[in-house]
């Protein structure tokens, strides 16, 4: 979105682009971005920032790994991801700032990323020093305090770094937006799918840190939604949306390939058929019932009024299944069974090529 505020162009009347068309721009601005009058050594770095930005490119239609510090609007833990807004010159933000005026919370913050942050807590919990236990109470009291991942002392600092008319990338709460400042007064640019109607909505102001902002037009011009019910229901809408792609992302690292080094030497092709084939079906159960139990937790969630872009561990999406659907799961699973007694009778007569 920055981009096409600023340098890419599409051609005239394209409303719908793919991730696939998406990433060729991307790709084509990269390399036409190349600096050219540089020294032998800067054009090396960059060609190989350029070729690390490629490999990952693929990335922002899933998601990046972003880790924020505590200290600065602008400190992140280095990540390769990041190469992407370097090389692109995106400057990039949080609001997720410790106060300096809070002492025993900058002792036990510290310098420390979210992921450092999170390790010490557990550490401290964990330690039979008094002191260290109370400095990680006080970690967590902070984060737990903080959960909007946006605070005023951040806020604060926010609208002192940016630059008047700059377009930057704010992160929050493991998502990314555009955001600008037009005199004096943050905004980030709207892309719920609610909004898809109200033309007039361009941008949401900035100022607190509960989420309350007002709504603009392209001119900064106040605008309020025409129908705030169906702007919330296409909110609600895309809320589940992110849960589901959460859930799928989550789904998809948990399945890891199979350790081939702990298959025994020896093994027959059969047994090693009947590995391969055991271990496709607990996949295929596992995934279905996690589809069935993300799709109960989400009209849980939005009967309820739930509102949050979190990831949850799978864990808590098991448990909101009912007792009924676990109980249908597992007359499905003895159903499956027994044709497959049948199946790996035939195959002990069979020849297996692989």
């Amino acid at each position: 979105n920055i981009l096409l505020l600023s340098q890419i162009k599409l051609p005239p009347m394209m409303e719908i682009i793919t991730a696939e068309q998406l990433m060729e721009y991307l790709g084509d601005y990269i390399l036409d971005a190349k600096p050219k009058e540089i020294s032998e050594i800067q054009r090396l770095n960059y060609e190989q920032n350029m070729s690390d930005a490629m490999a990952i490119l693929h990335k922002l239609q899933t998601g990046l790994d972003v880790n924020v510090k505590f200290t600065g609007v602008r400190v992140f833990e280095y990540t390769p991801e990041c190469i992407v807004f370097d090389l692109l010159d995106i400057p990039l933000y949080h609001g997720w700032l410790v106060d300096p005026q809070v002492a025993d919370v900058v002792k036990a913050v510290g310098n420390c990323s979210y992921n450092q942050l999170v390790e010490k807590i557990i550490s401290c919990k964990q330690s039979d020093n008094s002191e260290l236990v109370s400095e990680g109470f006080v970690a967590e009291q902070f984060l737990n305090n903080t959960a909007t991942q946006l605070t005023y002392h951040g806020l604060c600092e926010l609208t002192s770094a940016v630059q008047e008319g700059e377009l930057c990338v704010f992160f929050r709460n493991n998502h990314f937006s555009t955001m600008t400042k037009y005199k004096g007064q943050l905004y980030l640019l709207v892309t719920d799918q609610g909004f898809l109607t109200e033309e007039k909505v361009v941008w949401e102001s900035l100022h607190n840190v509960d989420g309350d902002g007002n709504f603009c037009d392209s001119e900064f011009h106040l605008r309020p939604p025409s129908d705030p019910e169906t702007v919330y229901r296409g909110q609600q809408d895309q809320i589940d949306q992110d849960y589901l792609m959460a859930l799928s992302l989550q789904q998809e690292q948990q399945n890891q390939e199979i350790n081939w080094e702990q298959i025994p030497e020896g093994i027959s092709d059969l047994e090693l058929a009947k590995k391969l084939q055991e271990e496709e079906d607990r996949r295929a159960s596992q995934y279905y019932q996690e589809q069935e139990q993300a799709a109960a937790q989400v009209c849980t969630c939005s009967s309820a009024g739930f509102v949050s872009h979190a990831v949850f561990p799978t864990q808590q999406v098991q448990g909101a299944a009912s007792p009924a659907s676990a109980r249908q799961s597992g007359s499905n699973e003895r159903k499956r069974k027994e044709p497959r007694e049948k199946e790996r009778e035939k195959e002990k007569n069979s020849c297996v090529l692989l």
